[in-house]
């Protein structure tokens, strides 16, 4: 028994689960991370970092989406039986896109060549910590929201 939501992957070594992987699918993943990657331009415009400060638009991109993944897989696998492409649409494609550990680490790197490297630390830290507090945070929350128990 588990308090997470389990998302079941799909193993290529089962010919049955192979036909996850056809065209609908790419399609709505590539739509999905085409406006989850909108979304982010548009965070990290309005919130340009100074080189040696503190990266705010990708910490607050990675962590409100950890929350609404959260939030998606308790409405997907506990509250509602979902379409098969809504995964896909906006677990892989839109909060894939939208959330960005690549440039967590690209952001990293910056903080410390501007000379920075303690708030590169607090950065490394605080985002990994915040985002795993948002993902328990959004699936307690969606839980009590719908009136779901923990399996």
């Amino acid at each position: 028994m588990t308090d997470r939501p389990i998302d079941p992957d799909v193993d290529l070594h089962v010919p049955a689960q192979r036909a996850e992987l056809h065209w609908p699918v790419l399609a709505v993943i590539a739509a999905g991370g085409a406006l989850g990657a909108l979304a982010r331009h548009g965070v990290q415009t309005a919130l340009p970092a100074a080189p040696g400060g503190f990266p705010w638009a990708t910490f607050l991109v990675n962590v409100s989406g950890c929350l609404l993944i959260g939030v998606l897989m308790v409405v997907i696998t506990e509250v509602r039986t979902a379409h098969r492409l809504v995964r896909p649409f906006l677990g892989v494609g839109v909060l894939g896109g939208y959330t960005t550990f690549s440039t967590y680490v690209v952001d990293t790197q910056r903080t410390v060549a501007a000379g920075a490297p303690a708030t590169a630390l607090v950065y490394l830290g605080a985002t990994l910590a915040a985002a795993l507090l948002a993902v328990a945070a959004g699936v307690r929350l969606t839980r009590r929201v719908a009136g779901v128990r923990a399996r």
